[in-house]
């Protein structure tokens, strides 16, 4: 298959590579064309501009840091919604509030480009072995033509309802792991403040009932130090900033995501941005 593919950050260069092993043909954008460098390599086609990617493609995956991103690369001067050709696939694998994805259904749909939002749950090891798991909104036949896509990117596929629904249930899983994650480096901070080692903390709450699972593999970081971000934390606080729109929009009071957000946003300024999101608890114990 003919694919396109925008934004070759630390997951989509790893989703993009997959593509490639699996035998599809891709061409590649990105703002800065050094990281499409190892893809171009590897048998990748380089586009100088969105618009350029999608004119002998199949489908369109995007995977940007923001609304703002994706608005610019589908509607800008060199927006790729302007050179799409009638029935061919757009898939966002962004992470976006719902109602932007919504936005951008309708802008496909009228230039009659098909659209499905289709976030992942995963961060960098996930997405470089392959074992993403994608949830999507749009058609079910859409999301039979892009299943090949899905199947060498990820390990399973979530079709979860109409456009926004794939969004909306990734806001909601990275509200859980935003405010587990900033709950936990709390306990742990509150535990050695009271002088309990921290070799006693993480042996009693890791693996037990009241710590998700996804914390045993953040271990090593936290005892090491080493925060070498397998998902950045200001992408964290950006994820918070779409959970904190989406819950506007559906009117449902989230206190503890804003407050959670502001958390995230505070570790930001205090310089851990570029940190792994488990900096957090760095930030925690530097209060």
């Amino acid at each position: 298959m003919n694919v396109g593919f925008i934004g070759l950050g630390i997951m989509g260069s790893r989703m993009a590579a997959n593509l490639l092993k699996a035998g599809h043909d891709l061409t590649v954008h990105n703002r800065t064309k050094e990281k499409a460098e190892e893809l171009l390599e590897r048998g990748a086609t380089w586009a100088a501009s969105p618009a350029a990617v999608v004119q002998e493609v199949d489908i369109l995956i995007t995977m940007l840091a923001h609304p703002e991103a994706v608005e610019e690369t589908a509607l800008g001067d060199e927006g790729f919604l302007v050179t799409m050709r009638e029935g061919q696939l757009w898939v966002d694998s962004s992470t976006l509030n719902p109602s932007f994805s919504k936005r951008m259904a309708k802008e496909a749909n009228a230039r009659g480009i098909r659209f499905l939002d289709a976030p992942v749950s995963g961060t960098k090891a996930p997405a470089e072995s392959g074992d993403l798991t994608f949830f999507v909104g749009g058609s079910e036949e859409d999301v039979s033509r892009a299943q090949p896509l899905f199947e060498a990117m990820g390990k399973a596929t979530k079709h979860v309802g109409d456009n926004g629904m794939g969004t909306s249930l990734k806001v909601v899983v990275n509200h859980m792991l935003a405010t587990s994650m900033a709950a936990f480096a709390e306990g742990v901070a509150f535990g050695e403040g009271l002088g309990l080692s921290q070799e006693v903390l993480f042996d009693t709450l890791i693996g037990g009932p009241l710590v998700p699972a996804f914390m045993g593999a953040k271990r090593e970081k936290l005892e090491a130090g080493d925060y070498t971000p397998d998902f950045p934390l200001k992408w964290m606080q950006k994820d918070m900033q779409m959970v904190a729109t989406a819950a506007y929009d559906a009117g449902v009071p989230m206190p503890l995501a804003n407050l959670t957000k502001e958390l995230y946003q505070a570790a930001v300024r205090r310089g851990h941005g570029d940190e792994d999101f488990s900096a957090i608890y760095e930030d925690m114990k530097e209060d």
